[in-house]
């Protein structure tokens, strides 16, 4: 399992990502700036992070969000929804999952 250390920059919030869902397709959107100052602070390669099958970006706001909720930050109804579906293919196997919003 591969590890990173991230910095969140001073000034830099979870809810600046303003994660979104496409309602016609359910891709998660978000902003880039949060996501390129971070790894500008934590000297990582913004292309790594955002690139691939799998890109790294998932597991980072993941981690993040975890981190902004334990230390009293709001609920991010996207990123629950997120949680949610996780958890239900988990349970239930991959391939299952709810439209967007309704999880």
């Amino acid at each position: 399992m591969r590890q990173l250390r991230v910095t969140i920059p001073d000034g830099v919030e979870f809810q600046d990502l303003h994660l979104s869902r496409d309602v016609t397709d359910g891709r998660v959107r978000f902003s880039m700036a949060p996501i390129e100052a971070i790894c500008e602070a934590s000297a990582l390669d913004l292309a790594e992070m955002v690139e691939g099958p799998q890109p790294l970006v998932v597991l980072l706001i993941a981690a993040w969000y975890r981190a902004h909720v334990s230390e009293g930050g709001a609920p991010d109804p996207v990123q629950e929804d997120l949680l949610e579906e996780t958890r239900l293919e988990m349970e239930h196997g991959s391939g299952f999952s709810y439209p967007p919003g309704h999880a």
